[in-house]
C-alpha cells in the first residue's frame, strides 16, 4: 500500500466535495483512528508549512481550501468568481439558517415581505432544500440549509454559526473602526 498519507492527500484532492472521514477509512479499508490521525497529521503539517492550500473541516468531512488571501489572483485565473448575494437572500439565509425548520410564512412574518422568489434562488442554488411538511393545515414546506450552504462558508456544521453576542461584538468593532478613521478638516473645493 503507498504512503498513507499520500494516499489520503490524493483522495481529498481528486474529490467533488468534503470527505467524511469514515468514508476515507471504508476506501482505504483501515480504521476511522487511524484515518484521523492522517488527517490532523496533514492539518498540522499544512500549518507549520504555509502552502496554498490548507485541509478544513467543513460540512462534516474534510476538504482542501486553496488560501483566501490567494483569492484575487485565481479570481485573475478565471476559475472563480466571487458569490455574491443581495440582501434578501441574504436576509432569507440567514432566517433559514438560525430558524430551521422554518416555513415560507415564518420567513415572510420576520422579514416583512414576499420571499418566494428569494426562496426559489436559493433552492436553485442548492443552498436551502425542502426538508418535509408542515403538521398543520395546508401542510406548508418547511426549510433548511444544505451541505452546500456549510460548503460556501466554510462551516464544519450549524453549531459552528457566529451567535449573536459575537455579531453584537463585530459591529461594535466595526463602529470603533469607522470613528477612528480620520477625516480631513476641510474638503478640496470648499
Amino acid at each position: 500500500m503507498p504512503d498513507l498519507k499520500a494516499l489520503v492527500e490524493a483522495l481529498l484532492f481528486g474529490a467533488d466535495g468534503p470527505l467524511r472521514s469514515d468514508r476515507l477509512a471504508e476506501v482505504l479499508e483501515v480504521e476511522r483512528t487511524v484515518v484521523n490521525d492522517v488527517l490532523g497529521a496533514l492539518q498540522a503539517e499544512y500549518e507549520a508549512r504555509p502552502r496554498g492550500f490548507f485541509l478544513q473541516e467543513v460540512a462534516g468531512g474534510y476538504q482542501l481550501r486553496t488560501r483566501p488571501e490567494f483569492a484575487d489572483y485565481l479570481r485573475r485565473l478565471g476559475r472563480t468568481r466571487p458569490f455574491k448575494f443581495s440582501r434578501p437572500a441574504l436576509e432569507t439565509l440567514a432566517i433559514v439558517a438560525y430558524r430551521q425548520p422554518v416555513t415560507r410564512t415564518e420567513i415572510e412574518y420576520l422579514r416583512g415581505v414576499d420571499s418566494g422568489s428569494v426562496l426559489k434562488t436559493l433552492l436553485d442554488r442548492h443552498l436551502v432544500r425542502i426538508l418535509g411538511k408542515k403538521d398543520v393545515p395546508g401542510k406548508p414546506a418547511i426549510y433548511g440549509t444544505t451541505r452546500e450552504f456549510l460548503e460556501l462558508f466554510g462551516l464544519a456544521d450549524l453549531a459552528a454559526l457566529p451567535t449573536l453576542k459575537e455579531f453584537s461584538e463585530l459591529a461594535a468593532e466595526a463602529d470603533m473602526d469607522e470613528s477612528a478613521a480620520v477625516l480631513p478638516e476641510e474638503m478640496p473645493g470648499d
